[in-house]
Parts: structure tokens; C-alpha cells; sequence
């Protein structure tokens, strides 16, 4: 493997893709840090990678500006850079969700806070360290679901999906990734979605999903991402996705 000495962090990372995508960086050699706002479940979960590497809880609630200002602090006096950020806490909220027709307003409120403004807060509190990196990545863990392009495409299946708050969540999180890569251009960071497929997780227990280990290879992709690699993109496993 390309052990390295870089860092990165993995919000809400104690289970599933992001759980996986902190083991499979450790492994790479990266020093981790799994986000979680929940202490007891991090702890759980940075014991339980304790022999693939370097991992480290801090705690870190998205939806709360004081824990991700003190996350960026303490992550700050441990490492002079952060090279690798992923954005992948996410929620779907079941109550309320429907569509646009029929969908409560407090649980679009609900998928923005987390998918949303949870990964604006935690980007602006983190890009001052992310910036000290010789090349810093920027990862925001997507949907194809958030693709108007392909929710609008003739026969597409997403148009049966009865939700609106979740994808449109995953639509403005795409939109944050082209905007911050046009902002970022000229500098070596990169800035991209990625879309990890129908995996087994708490969000998504559909049967015979694959496991998150295989989901979270395309966020590892997008994290070690080579200097001629893209920025401003979306992809999956299989190539670009339309936005």
C-alpha cells in the first residue's frame, strides 16, 4: 500500500460508508481522525480499527457550530495540516419525508441542517488546515439522487422515489462541491462528489445492497486523488454522474 504521513477526517464515522472509508485511509497510512458526536459510539468504533492504523476519535456534531469550531481546534493542535476532509454525515429523515406535493417543511429543515449546512459549517471551520496541505482533498459523500439531470431523464427510475428532502439535500451538497472547486481553483486542493452506490447501511436498508466497504472505495478514490486528477466533479465507481 502508499503508506503516507498525512491526516484526515471522516465526520460521522462510527458506522457504515464512513466507518469503512476511516479503515480503508488508515490502511493507507493516513493518521485518522472519525468524527462522532457521540463519545461513546466513536470510542467504540476507533477500538474496533485499533489494528488497521492511526485512528482517533474527536468529537463533532455537524449540526452544531461550537463542536465543529472545538473539532477544528483540537485537530489543529495535533497536525499542521489536514490533507483529506470527507463530508459524510448525513441523515434521511423517514417522518414527514414525501413528495415536493406532500413533504413537511421541518424535514427538509432537518436534511439541510445535516447533509447540507452540516458540511458548509464543518468545510469553512476545516479549510484554513486543509489549505496547509501540500495538496489538500475535499470529498462530499453524494447520491445519484441528487441528480436533477438524471431524476428528469425519460423513464428514469428515481421519478417513483416518493422523497424530495434527502435528494434535494444531495443536489445542494453538489452544488457546494462545484462552487468551492471554482472558488479553490488555482490552488492544489480538490474538491469533488462522489456517489458510493446502494450500500447496507442504516440509511439504506434495501436487500442485497453491498456491503459499505465496497462504497467506500470510491470515497478513498476521491480522498488520494493524484495531482493530474479532477476537481469540481461527481462520480462513482463506474465514471462521471450527470448533475
Amino acid at each position: 500500500m502508499n503508506i503516507t504521513k498525512q491526516t484526515a477526517l471522516v465526520t460521522g464515522a462510527n458506522k457504515g460508508i464512513g466507518f469503512e472509508a476511516a479503515r480503508q485511509l488508515a490502511q493507507r497510512g493516513y493518521t485518522v481522525w472519525l468524527g462522532c458526536r457521540d463519545q461513546e459510539r466513536g470510542e467504540s468504533a476507533v477500538k474496533e480499527l485499533a489494528d488497521d492504523g492511526d485512528v482517533r476519535f474527536v468529537s463533532l456534531d455537524v449540526t452544531d457550530a461550537a463542536s465543529v469550531a472545538a473539532a477544528a481546534a483540537h485537530i489543529a493542535a495535533e497536525s499542521d495540516a489536514l490533507d483529506v476532509l470527507v463530508n459524510n454525515a448525513a441523515i434521511a429523515p423517514g417522518e414527514g419525508e414525501g413528495r415536493p406535493s406532500a413533504v413537511r417543511p421541518e424535514t427538509i429543515h432537518r436534511a439541510l441542517d445535516v447533509n447540507v449546512y452540516g458540511a458548509l459549517r464543518v468545510t469553512q471551520a476545516f479549510l484554513p488546515l486543509v489549505r496547509k496541505a501540500r495538496a489538500g482533498r475535499i470529498v462530499n459523500v453524494s447520491t445519484t439522487l441528487g441528480s436533477i439531470t438524471a431524476l428528469t431523464s425519460p423513464g428514469s427510475p428515481l421519478a417513483h422515489i416518493p422523497a424530495f428532502a434527502y435528494p434535494a439535500s444531495k443536489t445542494l451538497l453538489n452544488a457546494l462541491t462545484g462552487w468551492l472547486a471554482v472558488e479553490l481553483s488555482g490552488t492544489p486542493l480538490k474538491v469533488n462528489s462522489v456517489c458510493p452506490g446502494i450500500n447496507a447501511t442504516d440509511l439504506n436498508p434495501t436487500p442485497g445492497a453491498q456491503h459499505p466497504s465496497e462504497g467506500a472505495k470510491v470515497v478513498v478514490r476521491a480522498a488520494t486523488l493524484k495531482a493530474d486528477g479532477p476537481t469540481g466533479t461527481f462520480f462513482d465507481v463506474n465514471g462521471p454522474v450527470s448533475w
